[in-house]
């Protein structure tokens, strides 16, 4: 289901002329109504509903309704962001709740450990980089 805000938690991301959920929106479906300073899903039917505008409010007006085989009948997912994780808190339709903490990236972009030594540069050899050949049909029963 695609994302909704809530109206009444939104503040526009304090007057800023581009809020938080219209920079991360992968498909550019946020947008800030300039005149009542709130965001919303101009077209909910292209909403991919990835979440990250859900993760990114620091208000945390935007919610997603989940399906009905995902969290069914009454239950909700939302997501908090941190610096250095997302708390997930599942609420089940009986009242039980969970949260389930992951880490965030914390390294640049780009700035991933490559392999010291490797090159890859040989771009004629089928090969991956790590492989020193061709893994066989038999090698791979």
């Amino acid at each position: 289901m695609p994302s909704y805000v809530d109206p009444s938690k939104c503040d526009g991301c304090k007057g800023g002329d581009k809020t938080a959920c219209m920079y991360i929106c992968p498909n550019d479906l946020m947008v800030l109504n300039v005149e009542e300073m709130k965001a919303y899903n101009q077209e909910p039917d292209a909403c991919w509903e990835c979440y990250s505008c859900v993760k990114i409010c620091p208000q945390g007006a935007i919610f997603v309704r989940g399906y009905d085989d995902f969290v069914p009948m009454g239950g909700q997912v939302h997501p908090m962001r941190s610096s250095d994780s997302i708390m997930w808190t599942v609420k089940f339709r009986n009242g039980n709740v969970k949260r389930f903490k992951f880490p965030i990236r914390t390294t640049a972009e780009g700035a991933a450990n490559e392999y010291p030594g490797e090159t890859g540069a040989n771009l004629d050899d089928e090969c991956l980089l790590l492989e020193s050949e061709l893994p066989t049909p038999a090698k791979l029963a």
